[in-house]
């Protein structure tokens, strides 16, 4: 396993981040997802939206350089490209409603090997519900879960989500720092593995059944 957590959590936004192709319209939930904007290849030109009302989302505002009236829709300060637009909440969800949203990347408090996912609630904690993650897993047309492998040394990736649900069957991709999956019809398939972990690591961290064809299997690319 990765012991350093910020760089787990790089691991995982570098690879997010070669998944898309130029002018696609990508959303990015609030926490882990929003660092991939920092990894996106020169040469390709990512639309980020963020629900609360923006297009054209840059990366996270550096210190000092926060304008209190651009944030994500979790509240943290952010730029904008050169053609970002502002709007209200109602045509941000027409246009996630509408199928016009290519991708969404989502933390995740577990997924499971049927695709189905749970993000918004802590057993013992107050929160308010699952806000646009609803609309968004079934509204975007590809839905990646990034989520780092374990949490205090438990498995985020199992056999049925034991929290409620966020949506089932909807998930399309899981990416941890260790390896990416697809879900299938037939269940996970391990299609990519870091250099530095190996299949038996991930067997032993992954509660989740899964199948790898070996001819197929690639390492992530993270460099």
């Amino acid at each position: 396993m990765i012991e350093d957590i910020n760089l787990a959590k790089t691991i995982i936004a570098k690879r997010i981040a070669r998944e898309f192709k130029n002018n696609q319209l990508v959303n990015l939930g609030i926490g882990l997802p929003t660092l991939v904007t920092n990894y996106i290849p020169s040469d390709i030109n990512v639309i980020f939206q963020s629900e609360n009302g923006i297009i054209g989302m840059g990366p996270v505002a550096e210190p000092g350089q926060e304008n209190p009236e651009i944030t994500n829709a979790g509240g943290t300060y952010v730029t904008t490209m050169p053609y970002g637009c502002y709007f209200d909440s109602a045509t941000s969800f027409a246009l996630i409603r509408g199928k016009h949203v290519e991708y969404t990347v989502l933390g995740a408090l577990e997924v499971d090997q049927e695709g189905s996912l749970s993000n918004w609630l802590i057993p013992g904690k107050k929160a308010p519900g699952m806000g646009g993650a609803m609309d968004l897993v079934v509204g975007a047309k590809n839905v990646i879960v990034s989520t780092l492998h374990t949490e205090r040394g438990r498995a985020k990736i199992l056999k049925k989500c034991k929290l409620p649900l966020t949506a089932k069957h909807v998930v399309d991709m899981i990416v941890t720092e260790l390896a990416v999956f697809r879900v299938t019809p037939g269940g996970l398939v391990l299609t990519e593995y870091n250099k530095n972990s190996s299949i038996e690591e991930i067997r032993a961290n992954t509660e989740a059944d899964f199948v790898v064809v070996e001819e197929d299997l690639k390492v992530m690319d993270v460099d």
